[in-house]
């Protein structure tokens, strides 16, 4: 419920890159305004900056609901709301007017909160381990990317976070130099889908 106790509000929270691509505009004390470059650009650096010390960052963001529209008895579809609400760029309007469905898009961004969740004791010496037995340690996590490379570092996975692939390329070192110099990447779970999918369809095409 709103905070007049006269509309139905959906509560939104996850990844920053999740979120944020779903928000139209941003509460700025305590007032809605619109989500316009200047402000995505001080969002995404303060997702950076906490993401760069290895926190866990959290989006939030919400949409009060029309009551006429939506009033207390409203049917909410939950099980398909994956056809018209998965997709990240979308607009509220282009499914508005389909039955049981509630706004994921167009949303209202309250702001974003880090979490410190170190990794456990002595993981490092784990690692190191590993490494002098032969071993290749790869992470996989859910962290956003400068949050696990923040974590990486940490644990002795990426030993010169200066010659990371994605740090060499910010710092304007082309991409082949960068990949045959660098010791360590991160990688999106994102680029890998999309790479996998190209591979995909250059086999159907016969193209191995």
């Amino acid at each position: 419920m709103s905070k007049d106790g006269k509309h139905l509000r959906v509560y939104l929270k996850g990844a920053p890159e999740r979120v944020v691509t779903r928000c139209s505009k941003i509460l700025i004390d305590n007032q809605e305004k619109a989500f316009d470059e200047k402000f995505r650009k001080e969002v995404q650096q303060a997702n950076d900056d906490f993401g760069k010390l290895g926190e866990r960052v959290l989006a939030f963001a919400y949409r009060d609901l029309d009551a006429s529209k939506f009033p207390a008895g409203y049917q909410f579809d939950m099980r398909n709301w994956k056809e018209w609400g998965k997709a990240y760029e979308r607009s509220y309007s282009e499914y508005e007017n389909q039955e049981g469905t509630f706004p994921m898009h167009d949303l209202t961004l309250i702001g974003v909160v880090s979490l410190n969740d170190p990794p456990r004791p002595k993981v490092d010496l784990s690692v190191e381990k590993c490494r002098q037995a032969g071993i290749k340690v790869i992470m996989v996590t859910g962290d956003q990317p400068p949050t696990a490379a923040a974590i990486a570092n940490k644990v002795n996975i990426i030993k010169h976070p200066q010659k990371e692939f994605n740090n060499m390329i910010a710092r304007g070192v082309d991409e082949d130099t960068a990949m045959a110099e660098s010791t360590g990447i991160v990688i999106h779970g994102d680029k890998l889908a999309k790479c996998h999918l190209e591979d995909e369809e250059k086999y159907e095409d016969g193209h191995p």
